[in-house]
């Protein structure tokens, strides 16, 4: 007989997760679905299997020890995490959820539906925040039956094909020995329960459809796209499950003046070419009110002021705030009268600036022409 630590190929004083890392390299190698009718390869899985079922447990691998043989060895394709298949795959890959040789278990009223809608800002409720309404149509608990499903005076009774479990066992044999697969009760659609007599108003599904409206909380500094989510303000599970989650959308209207840039609000300001160059103090409105804002003489189309704090709120900390940026673009005009062109040629003469002669019009070019 082949010595267990030699077919895994571990050392004597291996530990458990030794033994179970070096089980589980064998075991993929050798593993029948790897190398269809290959009987070498059955025969080493086989040992592989044996070897690990004796040494992974304690007593045995005690008792093969100290006298090189197990007499509780069982023949023929052993199991060595007394599980079924459903273990192999655990040593493989965690709870695998396949639910081979598992205990079937209820699974209970299915949770009722996530539901989305929309919520519609403006850019003062970004800033601030607010508070808004939306309405969706969604499944509500039967009130009659307290979403039981059964009409008044009954109950729920327990499924006599899954016995409350909800799943029902499938056994097959196999060349590995028996698979036993958990697949939900077709009687009771995996709840356990069934219903005898059915609520008159919800027809035995514990809930109704009707149009509910909710209060939600729009934190400031939101961003456009950005979602909320509402738990448990979705739709209500059939048969007393539980509620499913509400998602609203943020959109954010344009604002006529500002726009957003991360956290900072930015407005193209357009300012007279006399300000621009002789300075001026102007009355300037914010989100949060009216400034007075200094444009500095000599100022250049693409000069920035900064306004402090008056930005858009960060989501998580609605005391920080960014700031509000004037982007000032020099406006120069082309409208001018003959008064205040004169003045303008007259400013360019005391600068000693030269610029183009006056436009003669076309009376003067009338008169130029029959000269």
């Amino acid at each position: 007989m082949a010595d267990h630590y030699e077919t895994l190929g571990v050392e004597r004083g291996a530990t458990d997760e030794e033994l179970k890392r070096a089980y589980r390299k064998k075991a993929r190698e050798f593993h029948p679905d790897a190398n269809p009718g290959d009987a070498a390869a059955e025969a080493r899985f086989k040992e592989v299997s044996a070897a690990y079922e004796v040494l992974s447990d304690p007593e045995r691998r005690s008792l093969y020890d100290r006298f090189g043989t197990d007499d509780t060895r069982s023949g023929g394709v052993s199991d060595p995490f007394g599980g079924g298949l459903g273990s192999i795959f655990d040593a493989f890959f965690g709870d695998s959820g396949f639910g081979f040789g598992s205990t079937a278990q209820r699974r209970g009223p299915p949770a009722g539906e996530n539901l989305e809608t929309h919520v519609e800002l403006d850019l003062h409720d970004v800033v601030f925040g607010a508070e808004r309404e939306v309405s969706v149509r969604t499944a509500v608990r039967c009130e009659t039956c307290d979403g039981s499903g059964a009409a008044e005076g009954t109950s729920p009774v327990r499924c006599s094909q899954c016995e409350g479990s909800g799943q029902v066992r499938q056994v097959r044999q196999s060349m590995l020995g028996q698979m036993v697969t958990a697949v939900a009760c077709e009687l009771c659609g995996g709840l356990g329960e069934r219903i005898e007599r059915p609520c008159e108003d919800c027809d035995g599904h514990g809930r109704l459809i009707e149009r509910r409206t909710y209060n939600v909380d729009i934190p400031a500094g939101v961003d456009d796209g950005t979602t909320l989510r509402l738990g448990g303000r979705g739709a209500a599970g059939p048969r007393g499950g539980t509620h499913g989650d509400l998602y609203v959308h943020v959109r954010v209207r344009p604002h006529p003046r500002f726009h957003r840039n991360g956290s900072d609000l930015v407005h193209e300001l357009h300012v007279p070419f006399t300000q621009a160059a002789l300075g001026a103090q102007i009355d300037y409105e914010t989100l949060d009110g009216n400034e007075d804002v200094a444009i500095p003489r000599g100022t250049e189309t693409g000069a920035v002021l900064r306004l402090r704090g008056l930005g858009v709120p960060h989501v998580n900390n609605s005391r920080r705030r960014g700031d509000l940026l004037i982007q000032l673009v020099v406006d120069v005009p082309d409208d001018l009268t003959a008064e205040q062109e004169e003045l303008v040629r007259r400013l360019a003469e005391l600068r000693g600036e030269e610029v183009a002669e006056p436009s003669e019009g076309l009376l003067g070019r009338i008169r130029n022409a029959f000269r």
